[in-house]
């Protein structure tokens, strides 16, 4: 299966664009090439606000 997606971002840039209050994703390396069964981050709204989370 082929790669559509790909984060090249930084974690820092991620929280400060998407206004992330909670960050659950530890250290968060760059992916080149997320695949489907590659757990990648994700901005969902949390109790307390956004949240970055790894999600498949």
């Amino acid at each position: 299966m082929c790669n559509l997606y790909a984060q090249t971002s930084s974690q820092d840039e991620i929280r400060a664009i998407a206004q992330v209050l909670s960050d659950h994703t530890g250290n968060l390396p760059p992916m080149p090439d997320i695949y489907p069964d590659y757990a990648a981050p994700i901005v969902r709204n949390g109790k307390d606000g956004r949240e970055l989370v790894l999600a498949r």
